[in-house]
């Protein structure tokens, strides 16, 4: 079977969890034919891999959402005619988009962008919502906004897609559009997974932005909730890894037929018999925090939260493990934070292999704002280590449990409490025998529910059913070792 993976902003240019899921399920899977549709931002990161690339990889195609030569491509003019207008018309004023027309233009018609954001088509509908909804505010800084808006998705609908059997895309929003119109253009099937929700996690992120003014984040947000619609719609099933995820998918319109829970699951055995403490952290009580240097870990609460716990208990070491350099002014902002704080005891150690220092940690920490089912905690408890993590995501299933009654594996706080994180870093250094005992508790749950071995046969049924269904016959041999969930990030 040759499966089309379809992939945002993350494999194979960029290290983290959902990369590291997508490479191990590839690997996980020797003797089918995978291609990679990768969505970047711009050319700039063209053929720039971080991951070297599975045998059975075949192919890679890239989607660059802002294409800095957009505006010199030379096409023919011509406007829509009226089945089409009306289709665009449809998607502007957030009606019932008339999808499948949207497809066959920007897919059959040698359009030029700049010539239809420019052009006549687009300023009527454009004007029309305006008139509407926003005739309180300037017309032209609108109608620039909303070709900002949809110059991305004018790109993915223009995207000239492979052609494959299963269509996997691994987000909704830029990936689901594709997915969407690969299975309209190509037929096969359509299998969206949700690490984190889409909609959710973008509506969270713009409403924090600086970079979007007043009433166009409601406009941004309207537009990434139409095209994760426009995915739960298309596809055949629809993936999350918890059920609450599950039920945010329900209320965002995906029909519950579809829905299907797949927890994460990691190879438990590479965390075990790690190297230990070494002589320098014998009078020390060691942190671990294991993410990317940026904005959504929330570094800099962390940073204030170990400042106030370390002058309270001075034996505490923080170890920040994971890349600084995806955005390096952060990263940068972070470092001078802990130097004006005059904070001592933290390392930042770029990318490292997290295995070789899980063993020498005491607890372990998350402070993100978001997050899916951290891969990082179900480390974490393998490695037999407690943790301290925000309530995002299925932060709190992992560590208080959700089917089981085996107890708490760590201590779970409020987004951005310095105070409240603080306390849960002190009462987790001062006793000893609470780390241990949340520690064998995460390695109990992890070991129950999240094992690699669990997570694989979950999509080879998911992956099978799908060939069957068309017709084609599954063969498979025995799989890599290396799988979803070892620190590929590191």
């Amino acid at each position: 079977m040759r499966i089309c993976i379809v992939a945002e902003g993350c494999y194979p240019y960029v290290v983290g969890g959902v990369s590291s899921w997508i490479h191990g399920m590839i690997k996980s899977f020797p003797d089918q034919e995978f291609v990679i549709l990768a969505i970047v931002t711009n050319r700039s990161m063209r053929g720039k891999y971080v991951y070297e690339l599975p045998e059975n990889v075949t192919e890679v195609h890239e989607l660059y959402l802002d294409d800095s030569d957009w505006g010199r491509r030379r096409r023919r003019k011509s406007r829509m005619n009226k089945k089409e207008y009306q289709a665009l018309r449809s998607l502007v004023l957030n009606q019932r988009v008339e999808w499948e027309v949207l497809f066959e233009f920007f897919q059959k018609k040698d359009y030029s962008l700049n010539d239809l954001l420019m052009g006549e088509d687009f300023f009527n509908a454009v004007s029309e919502y305006y008139k509407l909804h926003y005739s309180q505010i300037v017309f032209t800084d609108f109608l620039w906004t909303m070709r900002s808006i949809y110059l991305p998705l004018f790109f993915t609908l223009q995207m000239e897609i492979p052609k494959a059997d299963l269509y996997h895309c691994v987000s909704t929003g830029y990936a689901g559009i594709l997915g969407s119109m690969a299975k309209y253009i190509h037929g096969g099937r359509l299998l969206v997974s949700e690490h984190g929700i889409y909609t959710r996690e973008r509506e969270e992120e713009l409403i924090k932005s600086r970079w979007v003014k007043g009433i166009y984040k409601n406009i941004w947000i309207d537009q990434f909730r139409k095209m994760s619609q426009l995915a739960y719609e298309r596809a055949d099933m629809v993936t999350s890894l918890y059920e609450h995820a599950r039920g945010l998918q329900l209320e965002l319109g995906c029909p519950i037929e579809k829905t299907k829970i797949t927890p994460n699951g990691i190879s438990v055995e590479s965390f075990q018999e790690l190297p230990g403490k070494i002589e320098e952290d014998a009078d020390r009580i060691n942190i671990g925090a294991v993410f990317r240097v940026t904005p959504i870990k929330d570094v800099k609460t962390l940073i204030q939260a170990y400042a106030f716990a370390k002058m309270r208990e001075p034996a505490l070491k923080l170890w920040i493990m994971g890349s600084c350099e995806e955005e390096p002014e952060y990263a940068a902002e972070c470092r001078s934070m802990a130097e004006m704080m005059g904070v001592t005891d933290i390392e930042f150690t770029g990318n490292i292999n997290v295995r070789e220092y899980y063993g020498r940690m005491d607890m372990m920490i998350l402070t993100s704002i978001s997050e899916g089912q951290p891969l990082t905690i179900l480390e974490s408890f393998a490695a037999h280590k407690p943790v301290i993590a925000t309530d995002v995501g299925n932060c709190r299933g992992l560590i208080e449990g959700e089917q089981d009654d085996l107890g708490s594996a760590g201590i779970v706080t409020h987004i951005m409490n310095v105070g409240e994180i603080a306390r849960a870093i002190i009462s987790m250094a001062r006793q000893k025998s609470m780390r241990e005992r949340m520690g064998e508790i995460g390695y109990q749950r992890v070991m129950a529910r999240y094992r690699t071995e669990y997570m694989r046969d979950r999509y080879r049924e998911i992956y099978r059913d799908f060939a069957v269904s068309l017709g084609l016959e599954w063969e498979e041999a025995g799989a890599e070792a290396v799988l979803p969930g070892e620190s590929e990030r590191g």
